[in-house]
Parts: structure tokens; sequence; C-alpha cells
């Protein structure tokens, strides 16, 4: 296989989902540039590249770029957290928009000044389910989520036509990570835990190989976004 000249950069690339989207796109010979959470593996607010930071972001997106050109820009941030209405504090409401949304924004910009001048790229933005509803306890997460499939419908209607093509993936399941079977483990017990329902848990690689096919889209059908859910989700 020959190797690109060509950078993916993901934002977000926890041991998880983004780093299975890392892998995924090395494997097909990009390089590959990621930033990730720092800390404590189950606190989704404690980021180590600094992505509500305008000047991060661009130095970040800048570096990528000039070791090969970029090609592909992942917002990968989640941010997830529930907490009862009148329990969601200022602080927390704010950080998890400025995480989700805030932060989606301007590596979309940042992304798109670099590939504008090219007339070519790729920016994919990951939803969720509470982008599409907001649910019990998720005030700041949908807000944020919904913020974020507004900017990047925004940004593909804009961008599209340049030749950048903007996609949102939205994933509609608890997908398998330790964040999430802790949850389980927190809310269901150690036996639910143990006997989970293979239907119930997206696997990282999967949301990793969805990327993968939206980027290998054709020009002259693009799509905008793709909703992914396991066999056995209700919905």
């Amino acid at each position: 296989m020959v190797h690109r000249n060509a950078t993916a950069a993901v934002i977000g690339a926890g041991d998880f989902i983004g780093a299975a989207i890392a892998k995924k796109f090395a494997s097909e010979e990009f390089t590959v540039f990621v930033g990730r959470r720092n800390g404590d593996k189950l606190a989704p607010l404690v980021a180590e590249v600094e992505a509500r930071k305008e000047d991060e972001i661009a130095a970040f997106l800048q570096d990528a770029d000039a070791a090969a050109p970029l090609e592909v820009c992942i917002f990968n941030v989640g941010a997830n957290v529930n907490f009862p209405l009148l329990e969601t504090t200022e602080r927390v409401f704010r950080k998890v928009w400025e995480m989700a949304c805030y932060a989606g924004f301007l590596a979309g910009r940042e992304a798109a000044r670099l590939m504008l001048p090219r007339g070519q790229g790729n920016i994919f933005f990951t939803g969720a389910t509470a982008g599409m509803r907001g649910g019990v306890g998720y005030a700041a997460f949908a807000s944020a989520k919904f913020g974020l499939r507004a900017v990047a419908q925004a940004a593909a209607r804009e961008l599209g036509p340049k030749g950048i093509h903007v996609a949102h993936l939205v994933i509609d399941a608890g997908v398998d990570t330790a964040w999430v079977r802790e949850r389980i483990k927190e809310r269901e017990g150690e036996t639910a835990l143990a006997n989970i329902d293979p239907g119930r848990l997206m696997r990282p690689a999967a949301v990793a190989e969805a990327y993968w096919q939206i980027y290998q889209e054709p020009r002259d059908a693009w799509s905008f976004e793709r909703e992914i859910r396991p066999f056995a989700e209700k919905w």
C-alpha cells in the first residue's frame, strides 16, 4: 500500500472511539494527528488538548497540516454528563457547551481555513442521540449536542459547494467504553454488566468504520447526516 500524502486529525482521541478512528485512518496510510483527554478516564470534562482554546486548536491543526495536507478533521469530543436539572450548575452547563459545541465550531472553522485554499477536505463531527432529543438529566449535554449539529449543518451548506465534505454522525447507542460500562454497573449492578446483551453496545471499531465509509463517499453522493445503532437498539 502506498503511503498517502494526507493527514487525518482526530480531536477527542480517547482510548475507545477516538483511538479506533485514529487506528483506522492510520491503517489506510494517513498521517494521523490526535488530541486526547488526560487524567481520570471517567472525567469527561478534562482535556489535554484544550479543545475550547482557539489558539491551541489552530496550532494543533496547523501542525497536522504541516506534516501532510490536512484531508480529514474529525471532532470527537463527548463531554457526556447526566445531572438532574436543579443539580446542573452554571459551571457544568458552560463547560459541557464549551467542550461539545464551541470546540466543534473552532475545530471546523480552523480545519476549513486550511482546506479551502485546496478546494477539498473532509470535516466530520461525532453526534449523539442527545443531539436529536433531550432526555431526563441531559439539559447540558443535549443543548451542546443540538448546537454542534447546527454548527455542522450550517458548515455543510456553506462549505459543500466549495469542495469540503462536512458530515455529522449520530451514534444512537451506548458505545462499549470503560465510562459506559461503569455507568451500567452503577445503575444496574455487577450482574447486569456481566450479562450484558451483545446487541446493546456499539464497538468503537464500528464507529471508525462508519467514518471511513463516509470518507469514501463520491462527490456526487455526499451525505450530511448518518445515524448508526446496534441491531437490537430500540428507536
